[in-house]
């Protein structure tokens, strides 16, 4: 019996997956660049945050969680499409390497504007870089080793919450790129901003790299429907069962006289690091979200998303240098009208750009998944 649902199409619904969660990662950044003057804490502060922009930032906590989730699973599929682990892991190590340099040199410029810069973000592209590196390692594992690994360092790492060290030593240094999100002093005109560390990353590629198997070309479809269907149910109904007990891992919630409130504390949640209940009710949202988009078919809207998720570097550099653009331009247009910032008066502004900005990149983006899927010849165009 073969598969009824074609290789296209179920690599179709992991583009569109990554396609609606790097929309949602444009909505936070414009955010980040027009709404800096209204800056949102870690987990957030419900009595000081409006319902909207809570909604907003929550929303985009999808995006790193689903899109390091994906490409542990791509590495899996690369390696079926090539020589095995063998190709996996020295694409994983180089390309890996890649988004660091990225990470620091164009991503980092992107942001600051700011040569020779004072301070480098170690975040996102850091961190998937690093997490490659480190998979390119784990590959080597047998899978039921590896996903155990994966799952021991989601549920477990949040035991090491409390393990802090001298700020300046070598070992606070070490453990700020793993688990603590801090500031390392380079040298009187550099500091490095951890605001990324690895560690849980590292299990969330491990996990998604293990998921592989479920996607190969003799899985049958109804078996890889159902895996994701209790996945995904099992990491909501965990989070909701840990939760609703404050559990391990979290802040408390608190129950408000607003049930708006109420339900904001709730999911209020801390990504630097990402939290056990951070990571169950993100993937879990990303999982049945899979299932749902490799059901839908091929529909028109799916693969408009996808043209997104087919290109993701390229469009994660472009959106950042349209955006500085953007505010330089109203910088000097406008003026700086809300302290040293210009911003936006209303998180409305804020979504109404994150409407317009696709439609714009659009056509940029699909040229450059065209140009990919047709010049397989041009080594350095995987690396976008």
């Amino acid at each position: 019996m073969t598969d009824a649902v074609p290789l296209r199409q179920r690599l179709q619904s992991i583009d569109a997956l990554r396609g609606l969660v790097i929309l949602f990662m444009l909505l936070d950044h414009v955010r980040e660049t027009f709404l800096l003057h209204r800056q949102v804490s870690d987990p957030m502060s419900i009595d000081s945050i409006e319902p909207a922009l809570f909604a907003s930032r929550t929303l985009a906590h999808l995006c790193a969680p689903v899109f390091v989730l994906l490409t542990g699973l791509s590495a899996w599929l690369y390696g079926q499409k090539y020589q095995g682990r063998r190709d996996v892991s020295a694409f994983l190590f180089k390309r890996g390497l890649f988004l660091v340099v990225l990470e620091f040199t164009l991503v980092n410029f992107a942001w600051t504007f700011q040569l020779p810069p004072s301070v480098i973000y170690m975040q996102v592209i850091w961190a998937i870089g690093v997490s490659m590196i480190a998979l390119a390692a784990l590959v080597w594992l047998p899978r039921p080793l590896l996903i155990t690994l994966a799952l021991v360092i989601i549920a477990g790492h949040n035991l090491l919450d409390g393990v802090h060290f001298a700020p300046g030593s070598g070992l606070q240094t070490g453990w700020s790129i793993l688990h603590e999100r801090s500031w390392i002093q380079v040298s009187e005109n550099l500091r490095l901003r951890v605001t990324y560390p690895v560690l849980p990353w590292i299990g969330v590629i491990a996990l998604g790299y293990g998921l592989g198997p479920w996607f190969a070309t003799a899985a049958l479809p109804a078996v890889r429907q159902r895996h994701l269907l209790i996945a995904g149910v099992a990491a909501l109904m965990g989070f909701l069962l840990l939760r609703a007990v404050n559990g391990y891992g979290e802040q408390p919630w608190y129950a408000y006289d607003n049930g708006v409130q109420t339900l904001m504390s709730f999911f209020n949640i801390t990504k630097y690091p990402p939290s056990l209940l951070f990571l169950a009710l993100t993937l879990g949202v990303g999982l049945l979200l899979l299932l749902a988009f490799e059901r839908a078919g091929p529909k028109r809207w799916i693969g408009v998303l996808a043209v997104f998720g087919a290109a993701p570097m390229f469009f994660y550099l472009l959106h950042l240098y349209v955006l500085k653009v953007l505010y330089v331009a109203c910088v000097g247009w406008f003026g700086l009208n809300h302290g040293n910032y210009f911003g936006f008066d209303s998180i409305g502004a804020v979504w109404l750009m994150a409407l317009v900005l696709p439609l714009v990149l659009y056509p940029p983006v699909r040229w450059f998944a065209g140009l990919k899927a047709r010049r397989r010849d041009i080594a350095w165009l995987k690396y976008l």
